[in-house]
């Protein structure tokens, strides 16, 4: 018998944090696992935006884990964006698992202005990588972009 499974084989990337210069920007906060059905409704009007036929779903008990921290974005009072941030202190990283936002006003232009920001917190924190999961052009903008070489670094 003969497998036939296809793979495709990503590229990950990450910031190199000590090679930016981000600021934060005065319109989020961190959210306590409070806000998980607020976070669901964003990322169900993300998806219905994007168009995206099927998602990985998102779980309450990501909300609740130790290590990951839920940055919120306002647009005034109203919550418009999230990014679910797992912190790993063994590696000196954290890994941008989940952001979404609802579309409502497109000039806010907060995906973009996320990364930034989620690179000046945790730069700040002292952390040295910010991985960002799969390549994209997008992500190949900001400063301190890199592909990751994870496996070579970390064997141990």
């Amino acid at each position: 018998m003969v497998n036939n499974w296809s793979y495709t084989i990503a590229m990950f990337c990450r910031i190199k944090l000590k090679d930016t210069n981000y600021q934060e920007v005065s319109n989020y906060k961190l959210l306590d696992s409070s806000f998980y059905k607020e976070c669901f409704e964003i990322y169900r009007k993300y998806c219905e935006y994007k168009e995206f036929d099927s998602v990985i779903p998102i779980f309450r008990e990501e909300f609740e884990q130790n290590n990951c921290d839920i940055v919120g974005y306002y647009d005034g009072d109203k919550l418009v964006a999230f990014s679910l941030v797992y912190r790993f202190d063994s590696v000196n990283s954290v890994f941008a698992d989940q952001f979404a936002w609802d579309y409502e006003n497109p000039k806010l232009y907060i995906g973009k202005r996320s990364l930034k920001n989620e690179c000046a917190i945790y730069k700040k924190l002292g952390y040295e990588y910010f991985y960002l999961g799969e390549d994209s052009d997008y992500k190949s903008e900001l400063d301190g972009y890199e592909v990751s070489q994870f496996f070579k670094e970390w064997q141990n």
